[in-house]
């Protein structure tokens, strides 16, 4: 029987790499929604709820733009709105804001899309209920891409006034470019336990994985080519985002998979930290650290 990592896995904080960390910061509170929590230095902290971080902002010194898809890292990171109408809202915050707006109704969920000043691809989306997602006879959830109802969002949120992100938001998923599907596959279902619940490796060159039964915690594709390079080290993009584990028992078994399979990991004060066969920095930590 194949392991299955604990349902109740999470993600939690991830870090990006920005050229101005001014820039950065009016644009993540001003148009996103987050608070900032602390500053120091060349690294500021942003937060929904007013005490844990759900993002931080480096300045690089030298810092070199990465172009989109021409490396592995990030694709886009997404912000999980707990309400229809409060994407309906964000829609027209970003609007109001002369946001450049991809949109995609997913069947699970509706979903926009936009980038930050240096490229980091932002979704920002409200699940549909689970009662309402749809598997296929090979046990795939069924996920696609259609029209989202624009006018439909907008009519929820009439005159409702923006006041940022609630404090109920999460990281919903994390969207990565690989260089090798099938490896990439192997480390996160095989070696860490997610489960594969979307292969859509053939249709289009990426696969979703999940804790739980979830449409995707991860996704990965090979956008940016097979055997894609890794960005430069004082590149922008993603710096680590971070598996939560529910549980210090729990986090110790992930840590045993690693070890079993000859894949370093480093010890840090409240985390662990792994690179995934692409490049991608993950820290594990257990719930409550």
């Amino acid at each position: 029987m194949s392991y299955s990592i604990h349902a109740d896995t999470k993600l939690g904080k991830l870090k990006l790499k920005v050229r101005d960390l001014d820039r950065s910061v009016k644009f993540y509170t001003d148009v996103i929604g987050f608070k900032v929590l602390g500053r120091e230095g060349n690294v500021a902290q942003l937060t929904v709820d007013g005490n844990n971080v759900f993002l931080e902002l480096e300045q690089i010194p030298d810092a070199i733009l990465v172009p989109e898809r021409s490396a592995t890292g990030l694709y886009h990171f997404a912000i999980l709105v707990p309400t229809r109408e409060q994407l309906g809202i964000t829609l027209r915050k970003l609007a109001e804001s002369g946001i450049r707006i991809g949109q995609g109704d997913h069947l699970v969920s509706e979903a926009l899309y936009l980038s930050d000043p240096d490229l980091n691809g932002i979704e920002i989306y409200c699940d549909r209920p689970r009662s309402e997602w749809r598997t296929d006879e090979a046990g795939n959830i069924e996920m696609g891409t259609e029209a989202v109802d624009i006018q439909g969002l907008l009519a929820l949120a009439g005159d409702k006034p923006w006041t940022g992100l609630p404090a109920d938001t999460i990281l919903g998923h994390i969207h990565l470019h690989v260089d090798h599907l099938a490896t990439a596959k192997a480390f996160y279902c095989d070696v860490l336990g997610f489960d594969l619940v979307a292969d859509m490796s053939r249709r289009m060159g990426a696969n979703f994985v999940s804790a739980g039964g979830y449409h995707h915690h991860i996704g990965m594709n090979i956008w940016a080519g097979a055997g894609a390079p890794r960005p430069p080290e004082n590149g922008t993009g993603l710096a680590y985002y971070t598996i939560v584990l529910p549980s210090a028992e729990q986090l110790q078994t992930t840590l045993d998979r690693l070890g079993k399979v000859g894949i370093p990991v480093s010890e840090h004060a409240g985390y662990w930290l792994v690179q995934d066969p692409a490049g991608n920095s993950v820290r594990l930590s257990a719930a409550g650290n």
